[in-house]
């Protein structure tokens, strides 16, 4: 959890994928994340994070259903949503919660 916080405690914006390996919705993000990360380059970080491994971090952000996505900024919870979604719209997403061009 330590090492969790440092990294979505910094300017860059983090944007969370909270999966499971069992869950099919979750591998179609893969490829997504993938796009969103070469569309926004270094505007943003983005990790996964197992909810079955990392229990106590799904359940301390309230992770009820994967895939979840989030997006942290200096620690804070900027935006949440779950379900799959399409890079453009993540990434427009993105734009707006962290007033970036």
């Amino acid at each position: 959890m330590e090492q969790f916080n440092a990294i979505i405690s910094g300017n860059t914006p983090v944007l969370v994928d909270f999966f499971a390996t069992w869950c099919g919705p979750c591998k179609m993000m893969g490829p997504i994340l993938q796009q969103l990360k070469t569309e926004l380059g270094e505007n943003i970080r983005i990790i996964k994070i197992d909810v079955d491994k990392n229990p106590a971090i799904a359940q301390h952000y309230q992770v009820r259903s994967v895939p979840t996505l989030k997006i942290f900024q200096n620690g804070q919870v900027k935006w949440s949503g779950s379900g799959v979604m399409q890079a453009d719209q993540i990434a427009s997403i993105v734009r707006k919660v962290t007033s970036q061009k």
